[in-house]
C-alpha cells in the first residue's frame, strides 16, 4: 500500500509543484495579474488529483484482488491527497520565502483593485487580516493547505464511491 500511495502522491505532487512554479513565473511576467495563474493552478490541482483515482484503482486491482471497501478506498485516496497537498504546501513555502516574499501585498493589491466600490471596505479588512496572518509561518501553512486539501479529500471521496467493489 505504501508504494502505491508514495508513487501516486509524488507524481501528483510533482505536477502541482510544476504548475505552481509556472504560475508564479506567469504572474511576475504578466501585467494582467493573478487570473492566468489561477487557471493554471486550478488545472494543475485537478490533473494532480487524477492520481488519487489511479492510486485507489491500482490498490484495488493489484493489492486487493479486484475488491476494495469504501473505507479502504477512502483511506488510500485521502493519504494520496494528503501527500500531494503537503508537497504543494512545501513548494509554496520555498517559493514564497525565496522568490515571492511580497506575494501577500501584491495579492491584496490585486484583490482590492477588483473589488466593487460598495465592497471595498470589507475587502480591505479581509486583505489586512490576510497580511497579518502571513506574518506567521503556521498560518501560511494552514491557509495554503486549505487551498488544496478540501478538493483532494472531495476527489478521494468521489473516487472511493466510484471504485468500491465487494
Amino acid at each position: 500500500m505504501k508504494n502505491i500511495i508514495l508513487k501516486n502522491g509524488l507524481i501528483g505532487g510533482l505536477i502541482i509543484a510544476t504548475s505552481m512554479v509556472i504560475g508564479t513565473n506567469m504572474y511576475y511576467n504578466n501585467p494582467k495579474g493573478f487570473e492566468p495563474s489561477y487557471t493554471l493552478g486550478f488545472g494543475g490541482m485537478l490533473f494532480a488529483f487524477v492520481f488519487i483515482y489511479l492510486g485507489i484503482e491500482q490498490y484495488r486491482n493489484k493489492i486487493s484482488n479486484g475488491k476494495i471497501s469504501f473505507g479502504k478506498a477512502l483511506q488510500v485516496g485521502s493519504l494520496i491527497a494528503l501527500l500531494i497537498s503537503s508537497i504543494y504546501v512545501g513548494v509554496w513555502l520555498f517559493v514564497y520565502y525565496n522568490f515571492f516574499p511580497d506575494f501577500i501585498d501584491k495579492y491584496a493589491q490585486s484583490e482590492l483593485a477588483r473589488a466593487k466600490p460598495s465592497d471595498f471596505a470589507e475587502a480591505k479588512i479581509k486583505m489586512d487580516s490576510y497580511k497579518e496572518m502571513y506574518k506567521n509561518p503556521l498560518y501560511i501553512i494552514l491557509l495554503t493547505l486549505m487551498e488544496i486539501l478540501p478538493m483532494g479529500l472531495a476527489i478521494a471521496l468521489i473516487s472511493a464511491l466510484i471504485l468500491k467493489k465487494k
